[in-house]
């Protein structure tokens, strides 16, 4: 194989910064490569089941549904996460890119679940997803439309928006609104004992007990609800666990709706940038360079992939994915980047999801479980579009860009009856304030010209 001096620079300097012990290329011996596959996994088996499990509370669905989306999205994510990692022609960044069902997306798909349920949830999704795939091949234009200013507003209202949802959850879920349970203070006991747990395994000094705090106050607050008689065992006795869960291609249909389509194709917009943002960090950690050709084929490729993993993952009944962030951490940790080791960890979610008892124990966990630990990762999510915001010069132009989205977002948000004598089109795009403020944000940031007052002397 022959390479320029472009090439070389690019292959062999950067690795020259980093302590990789494996590279992107490197083939780790089979034990090295499962035990860095696990604690991949550990990182982001919460993150992928929580969103269908979050959607599946709102609109009030069955077990046995609830259940097979979940093994859906375990399903979908480790196809996806095959894909990223080994790269078809310009699919696929070639990198150690873990994909996941994404936060972003859970505000407007339960907007379209009320409104046509998971067919129009899924169509939405697939008729939107070339939004990113097209992105991806124009990106270099759209970043002065989407600028970090934009990006950072956009995740800002993700986690504010999601905060409400973590809320809900803690309190007992919208099943327990119905029964007149919402609230009681063995949800909320049962919540807090789970987001307490999460700290206290976070800020364990044992490296796999910080790695696995989320799965682990998972585990308590499971234990705790148990012995409280808040899980029904019952609900699972009409359930098959011998089974497996073979995926059916559109086994819930799919419907079509203008504005639910438009609402969704906004996130799009926004996680093609955040897209970027984490195939530009893996390739740092990575020993990649983030400038020349390379690294702009493995840009498009992971964000190109990104919008065709989610279109894939509609077809299995799933939500769309996205690129987990938490990964890079997990590659910093140990020292492995290689791509190879993604195809351990695509293997096992699609394993995974194959059971139906994996979607089914966790479809059986109270509400106020889950809540306890979403809690603090949605908080995590607005936290980090505060550091973004904070990152960019915030002068006059900015500011007004932050009071406008803000104001409709939380708006929305905080008063969702000021739709309520709008079109079912409009209140389709603007029921949710993540698409509202992040709308409000590229529009305002587009057409705002205000230049910062020169004090004259």
């Amino acid at each position: 194989m022959k390479f320029n001096e472009q090439e070389l620079d690019e292959t062999i300097q950067p690795i020259k910064q980093t302590d990789l012990i494996y590279g992107i290329e490197d083939r780790p011996p089979f034990k090295d490569a499962l035990f860095a596959a696990v604690q991949h996994l550990l990182a982001i088996f919460v993150a992928i089941i929580t969103p269908p499990l979050i959607i599946a509370s709102a609109l009030k669905l069955d077990l046995e549904t609830t259940g097979f989306l979940v093994s859906m999205a375990l399903f979908a994510s480790g196809i996806s996460t095959f894909i990223q990692c080994r790269r078809f022609g310009p699919i696929g960044a070639g990198l150690l890119c873990i994909q996941g069902t994404s936060f972003s997306f859970i505000g407007p798909i339960i907007t379209a679940g009320l409104m046509g349920g998971l067919p129009l949830i899924f169509g939405s999704c697939m008729a939107a997803a070339p939004v990113e795939m097209i992105i991806s091949r124009t990106f270099k234009y759209m970043r002065n439309i989407i600028t970090p200013l934009v990006s950072g507003i956009v995740v800002l209202l993700i986690g504010l928006s999601l905060i409400k949802v973590g809320i809900v959850s803690c309190g007992g879920g919208y099943g327990a609104m119905d029964d007149g349970t919402f609230g009681s203070i063995k949800h909320i006991g049962v919540a807090a004992a789970v987001l307490l747990s999460v700290l206290f395994f976070n800020r364990c000094k044992n490296k796999y007990l910080r790695m696995s705090s989320i799965v682990l106050g998972l585990c308590v607050g499971y234990a705790l609800s148990f012995a409280l008689g808040m899980v029904d065992m019952s609900a699972a006795s009409s359930q098959s666990f011998t089974n497996l869960n073979i995926p059916v291609p559109f086994k819930y249909g799919v419907e079509f709706h203008a504005s639910s389509i438009i609402a969704i194709g906004l996130v799009y917009l926004i996680t093609a940038i955040e897209a970027t943002g984490d195939v530009t960090a893996n390739s740092l950690i990575s020993g990649k360079s983030i400038e020349g050709d390379g690294y702009l084929k493995r840009v498009s490729g992971g964000v190109m992939a990104d919008g065709f993993n989610s279109l894939l993952a509609g077809i299995f009944n799933s939500f769309p994915n996205s690129i987990f962030a938490q990964n890079n951490g997990i590659i910093q940790l140990t020292g492995v980047a290689s791509r190879y080791v993604g195809y351990y960890i695509a293997a096992m979610l699609v394993l995974l999801g194959l059971f139906p008892v994996v979607g089914i124990v966790f479809s059986l966990m109270p509400d106020a479980v889950l809540g306890g630990a979403t809690l603090l990762m949605f908080g995590t999510v607005a936290a980090a579009g505060i550091r973004i915001i904070a990152a960019q010069e915030i002068n006059r132009k900015a500011t007004l860009v932050l009071a406008v989205s803000l104001s409709l977002g939380l708006g929305v948000e905080l008063m969702p009856d000021i739709l309520k004598a709008a079109p079912d089109a409009i209140k389709g795009i603007f029921a949710s304030g993540i698409t509202t403020g992040g709308l409000a944000a590229i529009l305002s940031n587009m057409l705002i010209r205000v230049k910062d007052d020169k004090v004259e002397e």
